[in-house]
C-alpha cells in the first residue's frame, strides 16, 4: 500500500494527483469549520493519529508492497466523509514524509487507500440507515466490521491490479504472494474497527458522528 512511483506511467500519476487535489479540495470546502464542535474535533483529530500509528506497523515484502491496517473506514465513522477524507490525506502525507513513500505516487496513493475505502464506507453507512433496521448491531457489524473488511479486499484487489497492469511484478507472483495476505488482514481490520467503534459509542459517543443514540438505540421498526 506504500506505492513507489517509477512503475506507473507519468500520465497515471499526473492525473490521479490532479484528481486527488481536486476531491480533497472539495472535501474540505464542504466542512462546516465554524460550526465543529470541540467533540469532533476531538474525535476527528485523535482518530487521524490513532490511524497513523497502525501505519507504522506494517510488514514489507518488496518494494511498493507492505501491508499494514488502513483504519479508514472506522475514520469514517467517527468523522464523517469529508473529515475522512482530509485526515486520510494527513495521515498519508506524513507517512510519506517519514520515507515510507514516494511523494510522485501521492495522488495515485490516496485514490486507493483514501477515496475508495472513505466511499466505500460511506455507501454502505447510507444504504444501512435507509434498508436495514436502526440497530445497534446492525451500526457495529454492518457499518463498522463488514465495512472495514470490505474496504481492505477492495483496496488489495485494486493495488494488485495496477501493480500488474503497470510491469511492477508479475500477475502470477501477485497473486500468490500479495493479494492471499489481503484477504487475510481483512478480518483483523475488520475485528479491529468493530471493536474501537464498539467502545467508542459506549464510552465516547460524542465523538462519533455518524452515531446517534436517539436513532440506533431508542427508534421503532
Amino acid at each position: 500500500m506504500n506505492l513507489i512511483a517509477a512503475p506507473f506511467a507519468n500520465g497515471l500519476l499526473l492525473s490521479s494527483a490532479l484528481l486527488s487535489s481536486l476531491l480533497i479540495l472539495h472535501a474540505a470546502v464542504r466542512i462546516p469549520w465554524f460550526a465543529l464542535s470541540q467533540e469532533r474535533i476531538t474525535g476527528w483529530f485523535g482518530a487521524s493519529v490513532f490511524v497513523l500509528g497502525f501505519w507504522q506497523m506494517k510488514a514489507s515484502i518488496q518494494p511498493g508492497l507492505s501491508f499494514h491496517l488502513l483504519g479508514a473506514s472506522a475514520l469514517t465513522m467517527i468523522a464523517g466523509r469529508d473529515k475522512a477524507l482530509l485526515g486520510l490525506a494527513a495521515v498519508l502525507a506524513a507517512d510519506t514524509a517519514y520515507g515510507h513513500a514516494d511523494w510522485g505516487s501521492f495522488g495515485l496513493a490516496w485514490l486507493i487507500v483514501a477515496f475508495i475505502p472513505v466511499t466505500l464506507t460511506q455507501y454502505l453507512f447510507t444504504w444501512a440507515q435507509r434498508t436495514l433496521p436502526a440497530n445497534y448491531f446492525i451500526y457495529i457489524f454492518v457499518n463498522c466490521f463488514a465495512a472495514s473488511t470490505l474496504t481492505m479486499w477492495s483496496v488489495g484487489l485494486l493495488t494488485c491490479g495496477l501493480l500488474a497492469a503497470s510491469g511492477a511484478y508479475p500477475l502470477d507472483f501477485l497473486m500468490s504472494e500479495q493479494l492471499p495476505y489481503y484477504f487475510l488482514m481483512g478480518w483483523p481490520e475488520g475485528f479491529s474497527c468493530g471493536i474501537y467503534m464498539s467502545l467508542l459509542v459506549i464510552w465516547r459517543p460524542q465523538w462519533v458522528s455518524t452515531f446517534d443514540d436517539a436513532f440506533y438505540l431508542t427508534r421503532k421498526n
